[in-house]
């Protein structure tokens, strides 16, 4: 759609040279469209810079709370190996969980055995693992340790993937509609002056294929779990080979 509409205004811009009377297109109506697009130019640049820096920052954020999850789980994992056999079933319950987030998420479909739907496939959250580790019965110091941790950890992982749930979307599309008005207008005004011949249709092609897809790496980024740019599911898929071992 941005393509289209960048690169339209460019047919847009050649289609009116040839409407326009000819003093519209003298060499000062030419001066004082330069000067209003340079500024709106200058404008655009600087907002597309703030917003591609505002949804990589955000897909940063997402990848790190990715990675923190991740080292979570596994010492989440650890520490229920040290309480006692008594947690195996609790530490098959995170293993399933893992998997089923990868299978979710980043559709993965391989590396370990498929779901079982008798343990809630996806609809399995980290909240199902909060009630096992509170029933556990600590006899002695250390164990009562290492289930305050544990559901220390629990809670963690459960602030991190709200954070998740909420932290992507930060450009708002009617910012990216202005934007998008902006560029079509700088385009309109290259296709009003540019010759028409084909190594100038063909750069011009060029420039809006460019803008365009700088526009799409942002929505791609703003999205961190949808789409051709996903945040990394390495630190899961990590934490799935070496959880209940």
């Amino acid at each position: 759609m941005v393509f289209a509409c960048v690169f339209g205004g460019v047919l847009l811009g050649m289609w009116l040279r040839n409407v326009l009377p000819r003093h519209h297109l003298d060499a000062e109506s030419r001066d004082t469209v330069k000067v209003g697009i340079g500024f709106i130019a200058t404008m655009t640049a600087l907002v597309l810079g703030l917003v591609t820096a505002s949804a990589k920052s955000s897909f940063d954020a997402v990848n790190t709370a990715v990675k923190q999850t991740s080292a979570n789980i596994l010492s989440l994992d650890r520490l229920l190996a040290r309480y006692g056999p008594e947690t195996g079933g609790i530490r098959s319950e995170l293993q399933q969980l893992v998997r089923a987030k990868l299978q979710e998420i980043w559709q993965e479909e391989g590396g370990g055995e498929a779901l079982d739907p008798t343990k809630g496939g996806t609809e399995m959250t980290a909240e199902d693992l909060v009630q096992p580790i509170r029933a556990l019965d600590p006899h002695d110091d250390s164990q009562r340790a290492l289930k305050t941790r544990a559901l220390e950890l629990v809670e963690s992982i459960l602030q991190t993937r709200w954070f998740m749930l909420v932290g992507g979307e930060t450009v708002p599309l009617p910012f990216l509609g202005i934007l998008l008005f902006w560029l079509t207008i700088t385009f309109t005004s290259f296709g009003l002056y540019a010759p028409r011949n084909f190594t100038v249709l063909a750069i011009l092609f060029v420039c809006a294929a460019s803008v365009s897809s700088a526009l799409f790496l942002v929505l791609e980024m703003d999205g961190p779990f949808d789409g051709l740019i996903k945040a990394s599911a390495g630190p899961l898929r990590y934490a799935l080979t070496h959880i209940n071992r």
